[in-house]
């Protein structure tokens, strides 16, 4: 009898074990990582300067998500800015089965306002770098921004290998609010925002508080908060950087003294591989590289940004890669590297078109396309006031989101009439200013067939200016996009397509577009929701450039009654 008893409580231990075994292998293979963050203005001098920045839990930029493929992130956000509306935009998750997650207001959701709690709940379904930032008016610029570290599942081997692993998040920073920038981009006569006063690695830069009319009751050169960033480095070991861009305006390029940088992964894709001094990068935009501390390690090296694309006077973005074990604050000995000449486009394109998927991993393109979209970037005047353009159509957010307008049927909300699928190229100068710099304002959405194959051309001109064409980061939500290819001039529609990369093409999120060149990208639409695809430049997206499209908006799931409440939304609100 007692044996017996032995012998069932062995099994019954053994079935025990076996069912935590099980439940420690599922919860290996996908775990739950929730985040508690409460996002309030706070004064910070992150450049030296005193100024109302957003923070995260107190910091800007706000935490890392670390996270695993195939993990759930829970994020709950509450709003504690006591006057202004929130939406956080996961850049690079492309939301399969979650669109209202998407955090991007006016088309996912309505915002979030203030003292509410808003729950974020996403599945990061790929490895790589991507980022997070506030996705409403253009609170992104006032420090509401951070890293995703998505890692690969135990057991599965990268592509390269490395000793450590670094993040690095590269921005631009102005002093004034971003409510005086948006004062000033909507006036008549118009204000613009010009150059930004700082550029910030990973949150930290320094402003020249002796500078002519710097109020030196804001500007403290020995605050703590703007002691350079620091990177400490043992010799001989090769560390992975995950490198991201969430500049208002700045292209830059980004450069470590004496040291080479491998390409690895682009916005969650392996590269294959190559080597570059200086990285440029556009805003969105994320890239891993491989960098050896090989040099000589009793010295200290300098981490330098540099604003390209544009006659600049902000200063160089300056950071010490510390060679253990001297000391972190050792300045370097030599004069901080200049960096390329603004200027010069030709290592910008040559570096766009040097980045192919890595040969083990490529994801081969549709061959051939359903439906092709040009897209004409212009800056206008639409009544006096200046706004950029997408085919001469200014784009307007709506006040109810269209995601639940189109779920519910609510078509009222939005001009029905399409955007154009093209400009008048026959006649067009790219090259000079427009004989007619006038546009029409929409907020009509591109819809496009479920499971489609799409190509859109970003077609670059000269703005407003003579002799001035800028470089323009597209940002596209809920996919990635196969690059097939950059053009000079202006595109053609018979003989350019016939010299696309079919064969490796890297897949992105956000690409540039080069002064007066184009830029090549095929799609499918094949995530159910609705989607925006703008310039990620702050002003430039307030302004107008951007676009929307509808996909499969039938086999969106039931919308959560928590993304509604403005607008036409109101009567489905169950707070």
């Amino acid at each position: 009898m007692v044996e017996h008893f032995h012998h069932q409580s062995q099994k019954f231990v053994k079935f025990l074990v076996l069912c935590l075994l099980f439940l420690a292998a599922v919860s290996v293979e996908a775990r739950v990582r929730h985040h508690k963050w409460e996002v309030k203005y706070e004064y910070k001098s992150p450049d030296c300067f005193k100024k109302l920045s957003i923070s995260i839990n107190g910091k800007t930029p706000g935490p890392t998500i670390i996270a695993q493929q195939g993990d759930t992130i829970i994020v709950e956000v509450k709003n504690s800015l006591l006057t202004e509306n929130l939406a956080i935009h996961w850049h690079g998750i492309r939301q399969i089965g979650t669109p209202w997650a998407d955090g991007t207001e006016g088309i996912t959701q309505c915002p979030v306002v203030p003292g509410d709690t808003f729950v974020y709940k996403f599945v990061v379904d790929r490895p790589g770098t991507y980022l997070y930032h506030a996705h409403y008016g253009m609170q992104r610029q006032a420090g509401l921004q951070g890293m995703i570290k998505v890692l690969v599942p135990k057991g599965v081997v990268e592509p390269f290998s490395y000793d450590h692993d670094r993040n690095i998040l590269l921005t631009d920073w102005y002093h004034k609010s971003t409510y005086e920038q948006a004062a000033g981009l909507s006036s008549l006569p118009f204000v613009w925002v010009g150059e930004p006063q700082s550029l910030l690695i990973h949150g930290r830069g320094r402003f020249n508080c002796s500078a002519p009319s710097t109020d030196a009751t804001l500007c403290n050169a020995t605050h703590p908060q703007c002691t350079p960033f620091t990177m400490t480095v043992v010799p001989g070991k090769t560390y992975r950087l995950r490198i991201g861009s969430l500049t208002a305006l700045a292209a830059l390029s980004f450069e470590i003294e004496g040291h080479n940088m491998t390409v690895v992964e682009a916005d969650g894709h392996y590269v294959e591989p190559f080597v570059v001094q200086n990285l440029f990068i556009y805003s969105g935009e994320t890239y891993s590289v491989l960098i050896k501390a090989d040099q000589d390690p009793t010295r200290n090296y300098w981490a330098s940004t540099k604003v390209v694309s544009r006659p600049s006077d902000t200063p160089n973005g300056l950071g010490i890669f510390n060679y253990y074990p001297n000391h972190p604050r050792r300045r370097p000995p030599t004069i901080p590297p200049v960096g390329p000449r603004w200027d010069d486009v030709a290592p910008r394109v040559n570096q766009s078109v040097a980045i192919k998927s890595h040969k083990n991993f490529i994801h081969a393109p549709p061959q051939t396309s359903d439906r092709v979209i040009v897209m004409l970037n212009t800056q206008n005047r639409v009544n006096g006031f200046m706004r950029w353009s997408v085919n001469n159509v200014s784009f307007n957010m709506p006040h109810t989101p269209y995601l639940i307008t189109l779920k519910h049927n609510l078509l009222h909300t939005f001009e029905q009439t399409p955007p154009p699928d093209n400009y008048d190229h026959e006649n067009y100068d790219i090259f000079n200013v427009a004989k007619n710099v006038n546009a029409t304002t929409s907020n009509s959405i591109y819809r496009l067939k479920f499971n489609t194959t799409v190509d859109i051309i970003l077609q670059n001109a000269n703005t407003i200016n003579p002799n001035n064409s800028e470089t323009h980061p597209w940002h596209l939500h809920g996919h990635d996009f196969w690059v097939l290819g950059y053009g000079n001039g202006k595109f053609n529609q018979s003989i350019d397509p016939k010299n696309y990369n079919l064969v490796n093409p890297i897949m992105k999120n956000t690409i540039p577009v080069h002064p007066y060149r184009w830029t090549a990208l095929r799609f499918r639409a094949d995530n159910p929701g609705v989607w925006a695809f703008h310039c990620h430049i702050e002003s430039h997206f307030f302004m107008g450039m951007g676009v929307v499209f509808e996909e499969g908006i039938e086999k969106v799931g039931k919308l959560p009654t928590s993304i509604m409440g403005c607008g036409d939304s109101k009567r489905f609100h169950r707070p």
